[in-house]
């Protein structure tokens, strides 16, 4: 009798004592992959718009897409429909290792990046938008295939679930739960009750400042196609470029300030703008992130000038462009270069390298550990000067006026530790590999930090490609944590996660 409940439990969908909704994921994972698949047909479009030949390859990895996606639903046919926050865990972490995994087919079928390795990679650094790049001639790509690795970044700048949720609201009560699992950041601003509601009003200010930079870049001379590929990397903070050069290619003032202008408002809490389309533009300047990254991305900036300017001998104006575009763009973690930072005075590399670690502001595209958490961490450490001379004094730590609960700051605390701990243990195990401590550091940094570039010979000027294989298989394991923001992909490694209640 119960090996027959067990069973009929098991064909009606109901999970019993199972601790994972297996039924549920493989039904989202499905639908999932045939909205992936939708996305190459856009990309086939551009192929046909270009007459290419490589739409075929967009098409095959359509139809490859769906067939899973369809098997995928076939196992998940009559799930419950309930998710808890492990099935969200188990959705996202599946959800980016799928895209990516397809994601890659367009560009190992076509040939264009022939290695598995490699184009794993190349799509991994895509998503996650970390910029980071294997490819030595980008031009020499179709046009499709760049509008890929542009697009891709685009749609996993404020997640690849958290699109899905804005375009196509199917996961009804799940919604919350797979919210929560992706998105990154302390604290999570609700500016709607409704989750697939909230979404849409975000990738509607995500849209809104995608076209605004596609027109001016096209004022500033691009065409439309590089105009449109590089505003979708920009608002992404992901740096992916259609050109080998970067946006050092176009040589143009005007270019590299509107690119550095977006590169930091898309460093900003989105959740700002949307008080700002309502009219409550204060907000933005109320906000105690906002302040404390725009007041470092300005003090860093101005300390690169002065050197670049006594050391290098730029002029006062190039001096401050050069610095202002490459601190925007590794402080929002975006990638883009337009100098090579490499042959800079040495002390401008440690500004960077404290950029490389703050990343962007909490529900922005921009990685790193995020200046939410070193605000807090910075007032807590103030706190602690304070309780030496009066013991006995109550001394909340305070952000937007709120006093934080000691469990919040104990989890930024304990990121903190853990980000450190995994950028020590991926420094490691690349010198293990042979690689150099400098250039094993910046791979590091730059990868959990979804930043791109790294120093020394894996700087901006350079690619990736030179690192052996099973370097890119780590490095794009750390730019999938550092995406998921740690906790969300090595829970999934406690045993606990799997077996205990």
């Amino acid at each position: 009798m119960q090996d027959f409940i067990t069973h009929n439990e098991y064909l009606t969908g109901n999970r019993a004592n199972s601790l994972i909704n297996r039924k549920m994921i493989f039904r989202i994972l499905g639908i999932l992959l045939f909205i992936e698949g939708g996305l190459f047909l856009l990309c086939a479009g551009v192929s046909l718009c270009y007459q290419e030949h490589s739409y075929i390859y967009f098409l095959y990895s359509t139809l490859l897409a769906a067939a899973v996606g369809c098997v995928l639903l076939f196992l998940g046919r009559n799930a419950e429909n309930k998710l808890s926050r492990r099935d969200g865990y188990c959705i996202v972490a599946f959800t980016w290792l799928l895209f990516t995994t397809f994601g890659m087919l367009p560009f190992y079928l076509s040939g264009e990046i022939p290695s598995v390795t490699d184009a794993f990679f190349e799509t991994m650094s895509g998503f996650t938008t970390t910029g980071a790049t294997i490819l030595d001639d980008i031009e020499s790509l179709s046009y499709g295939m760049l509008f890929w690795r542009s697009f891709s970044q685009w749609i996993g700048g404020l997640g690849i679930v958290f699109f899905t949720i804005a375009v196509l609201p199917i996961f009804g009560v799940g919604n919350q739960v797979l919210f929560s699992a992706e998105a990154t950041g302390v604290t999570h601003d609700k500016i709607h009750p409704k989750i697939s509601i909230m979404a849409q009003w975000l990738w509607t200010v995500y849209l809104l400042l995608t076209i605004t930079e596609t027109v001016l870049l096209m004022l500033g001379g691009m065409n439309l196609f590089d105009a449109v590929c590089h505003s979708f990397t920009t608002t992404a903070t992901g740096g992916y470029s259609t050109k080998q050069d970067s946006v050092a290619y176009w040589n143009s003032p005007f270019i590299e300030y509107v690119i550095a202008i977006f590169m930091v408002l898309s460093g900003i809490n989105f959740s700002l703008y949307f008080m700002c389309l309502k009219g409550k533009f204060f907000n933005l300047f109320k906000d105690d992130e906002c302040r404390w990254f725009l007041m470092s991305v300005g003090i860093v900036t101005l300390l690169i000038t002065v050197p670049l300017v006594m050391q290098n001998h730029y002029g006062w104006e190039e001096a401050f462009r050069k610095a202002f575009f490459q601190v925007a763009s590794i402080h929002t973690s975006c990638g883009f270069a337009t100098d090579d930072y490499n042959v800079w005075p040495h002390f401008t590399w440690m500004l960077l390298i404290y950029t490389m670690f703050a990343g962007g502001c909490t529900g922005s595209t921009g990685g790193g550990i995020k200046n939410m958490r070193l605000l807090i961490l910075f007032r807590n450490m103030k706190n602690e000067f304070s309780r030496l001379i009066h013991p006995r004094a109550v001394l909340p730590v305070k952000v937007n006026q709120q006093a934080l609960s000691l469990s919040t700051i104990s989890t930024v605390n304990t990121f903190i530790l853990l980000y450190l701990i995994c950028i020590f243990v991926g420094w490691v195990a690349l010198m293990f590999m042979g690689l150099e401590l400098t250039e094993s550091f910046g791979l590091v940094v730059s990868s959990l930090g979804n930043v791109g570039p790294g120093l020394g010979a894996y700087g901006p000027a350079f690619s990736w490609s030179a690192l052996p294989d099973l370097a890119k298989w780590l490095l794009s394991f750390m730019m999938l944590i550092g995406r998921l923001e740690l906790f969300g992909i090595l829970l999934m490694f406690s045993p606990g996660f799997w077996h205990k209640r």
